[in-house]
């Protein structure tokens, strides 16, 4: 088995076949996108397979899947909101909104950027107590009482047109929470926006909106963290088959939360995330899993 742990990056996916990536590649990018913790499902899954524990380097790269799969899915989102911040320094007419959604998303991505850089050595350690299932399960059950609130108290009214600068920032602020594993990206800032009175379909969209950034700088310096471990070629192979399948999945996860919660509401998230919390807590207890 290859050393799994290199320069002080978690890094158990080494120690993986083409094909045990490929289905965690799978996993990774339906839960990446969706409200129920890819962390969770990624220490449980390899955890009752009986495979090593993928790491926390995996986790992060895979952002880049969830990156691809967002930009792909709200292309015509992206290219207005770029080109309205082009015109926009460039002195042209643009769209107020567009440009006020532009900066917000920018503002929204600054208190997850200073408390990933403060907690980058605990969350990217070895055996990080962080990663601990009881941290996890915990965290699941807890996501799932603030986003059955959210739902029980919020009126579910606004669209992003009326969408402000304070929105975003906390919102911004709620991403923070998704450093944490258990608690999801997804499922932090939904619960935000939901809570602050979106729709339940304008509430997702803002929160991938807002999170383009954090994901792409997520899984950039996740990259770069592994060159600089010297991963090898091996290596780079096995995280390239999971980033092609995560984000083929993770497209597919996008769109099947967008009809769910155009269609229904975010209550079958919170029945699923307080049983699998529940699950995890219970495996870890009796020494199920570890």
């Amino acid at each position: 088995m290859r050393e799994a742990c290199q320069s002080g990056l978690d890094m158990g996916f080494t120690a993986l076949s083409y094909g045990k990536v490929a289905f965690l590649g799978v996993v990774q990018g339906v839960t990446e996108l969706l409200p129920i913790s890819s962390t969770a499902h990624m220490r449980l899954v390899p955890a009752l397979l009986g495979w090593p524990d993928p790491g926390s380097a995996f986790s992060a790269a895979m952002q880049l899947a969830a990156l691809t799969a967002v930009l792909t899915y709200f292309w015509s989102d992206v290219r207005g909101l770029v080109s309205n911040a082009v015109a926009a320094v460039a002195g042209r007419p643009s769209n107020p909104h567009d440009l006020r959604l532009t900066i917000a998303i920018g503002l929204a991505t600054v208190p997850l950027v200073v408390a990933g850089i403060a907690l980058a050595p605990l969350l990217n350690a070895c055996h990080s107590p962080l990663r601990s299932l009881s941290v996890v399960g915990w965290s699941c059950v807890a996501m799932a009482g603030l986003l059955a609130a959210a739902e029980l108290f919020a009126a579910h009214r606004r669209t992003l047109q009326d969408s402000s600068l304070a929105d975003a920032i906390a919102v911004g602020i709620a991403q923070v929470g998704a450093l944490l594993p258990g608690v999801s990206r997804s499922g932090s800032t939904l619960t935000a926006a939901l809570a602050l009175g979106f729709r339940r379909e304008e509430a997702a969209r803002l929160s991938f909106l807002l999170g383009i950034p954090a994901i792409g700088l997520a899984g950039a310096r996740e990259l770069w963290a592994l060159w600089g471990a010297h991963l090898d070629a091996h290596g780079w192979s096995v995280l390239a088959v999971g980033l092609i399948v995560a984000s083929i999945s993770a497209f597919a996860g996008i769109w099947g939360l967008m009809r769910l919660l155009e269609r229904f509401s975010a209550w079958p998230f919170v029945i699923y995330r307080a049983l699998l919390g529940a699950i995890i807590l219970v495996l870890a207890w009796r020494g199920a899993i570890v």
